[in-house]
């Protein structure tokens, strides 16, 4: 397995020699891109895809992709752009699909009425969770009938849970959504981005009712869900309240993901359990995180751009990735189209065709060949481009940073969500305690 920030170079589906490098790349330029063949495979299910062998190709992080576009906020982080904006969602969606996507998810994260009303947020009382559901359903829909995706109609946490609301409270939360994936007829559920098991078992629980299948992903690291379950539990939990497919997404760089799903690997194997395996990490090197992830960063979220991965980087991580067995790959925060090309590229031989954006994209730099500079031409070559070691051009930059380490959880005052907005004595009381955590 590959490691963040080291100049360990992965086998990848590429063989060494320069003429051997030459007839792949020609080879792979002659596959078929998907949308131009692919329509008919759209008829086929989820699970009947995964059974089958095939890969699927998830998609990116909308929220951070969109908030740099100027179309979320940040902070509620709440995806009312779908009604709001619909075109600036259209289009990161159907820019992933050309990257290679096979599932477009809803812009859903965080579409919960809990969420939409959350410390002042107006979306719930002026537009509502319906038409934000409705619409994220409708828009993804819409683009996956352009090429060969699925849509996957997507729930993840609430501040019910962290205010530590009811079962019957939260599930009743969840639900909400459910009802709207049901109507626009999804084609299967995933329930994201949570962290602690217990609410995604809910979640889980409630997205079976649609008959579809579920799937579930934890935002959560090698340790454990943040009540302290191991990453092997929450995996046998899930698999147990019904999800076929299981992983994590989120709060971490691929590394830590996919030493993360190796534990959730072998905890379902220990407990005889089958379930196919999804990963949508971060587009962002996080060996410094702890716990809690990438949001106790000091950069997050304004300051993240230097961790960012190459997309050479992404073709490590889909190779480790699929050498573990993880057939569902796709990324979360930080992705953008270009990541998933990558993924996309360097599975093409496995799944057997290129992405349409591939037209526009060389394999390992080849199209550098036609620079007018001869040194850059010097650089259309996978040597130069898998070894090297980007520079970050901050020459007082440190390489690591101290997470914040609140260490603030379910049933914390500090997590008992409001609707009103919050009021300034509220944060002044952050701003000192931010000042004795981090020494400021």
């Amino acid at each position: 397995m590959w490691e963040s920030g080291s100049e360990e170079v992965l086998h990848t589906s590429c063989p060494p020699s320069d003429s051997e490098d030459r007839s792949e790349a020609r080879a792979a330029a002659e596959m078929p891109p998907v949308g131009k063949d692919g329509r008919t495979a759209a008829k086929r299910g989820l699970l009947e895809r995964l059974a089958s062998g095939e890969v699927i190709i998830g998609d990116g992080g909308f929220v951070f992709a969109l908030e740099k576009r100027g179309y979320v906020k940040a902070g509620p982080w709440t995806p009312e752009a779908t009604v709001e904006y619909p075109e600036a969602v259209r289009q990161l969606h159907r820019e992933f699909l050309r990257a290679g996507s096979t599932v477009l998810q809803t812009f859903t994260f965080y579409a919960s009425d809990d969420k939409l009303q959350n410390r002042g947020n107006y979306v719930e009382q002026k537009i509502s969770g319906q038409k934000v559901n409705e619409a994220a359903c409708d828009i993804a829909r819409e683009v996956a009938n352009e090429g060969d995706a699925l849509v996957a109609g997507g729930v993840s946490q609430t501040p019910s849970y962290l205010s530590c609301k009811s079962e019957t409270d939260v599930k009743a939360i969840f639900r909400k959504q459910l009802d709207v994936f049901i109507k626009k007829n999804v084609d299967f559920m995933l329930a994201e981005y949570f962290e602690h098991v217990e609410e995604a078992e809910w979640a889980v629980h409630v997205l079976k009712e649609s008959g579809k299948p579920v799937g579930a992903t934890l935002c959560i690291g090698p340790e454990g869900d943040l009540a302290g379950v191991s990453a092997g539990d929450c995996a046998v939990r899930l698999v147990k309240a019904g999800a076929e497919l299981v992983g994590v997404n989120c709060h971490f760089d691929p590394t830590t993901c996919l030493k993360t799903i190796k534990l959730m690997k072998e905890g379902l194997e220990a407990a005889h359990l089958k379930a196919y395996l999804i990963a949508q990490p971060l587009a962002y090197h996080t060996p410094d995180c702890n716990k809690q992830g990438f949001i106790d960063l000091p950069e997050f979220p304004f300051a993240l751009e230097p961790r960012i991965l190459t997309r050479w980087e992404m073709h490590k991580y889909a190779r480790a990735a699929y050498d573990l067995g993880i057939r569902y790959i796709g990324g979360c925060c930080g992705f953008e189209p270009y990541h998933i090309r990558a993924i996309a590229e360097e599975l093409a031989a496995e799944r057997g065709f290129l992405p349409v954006a591939s037209e526009k994209h060389d394999a390992w730099g080849s199209g550098l060949a036609m620079h007018t500079k001869p040194w850059v031409r010097a650089r259309a070559q996978q040597a130069y481009w898998e070894k090297l070691v980007p520079a970050s051009g901050r020459p007082y930059s440190a390489s690591l940073s101290k997470p914040d380490s609140w260490g603030v959880t379910r049933g914390d005052k500090d997590l008992i969500q409001q609707k009103e907005i919050t009021t300034e004595n509220q944060l002044k009381e952050m701003f000192e305690k931010q000042k004795i955590v981090s020494g400021m």
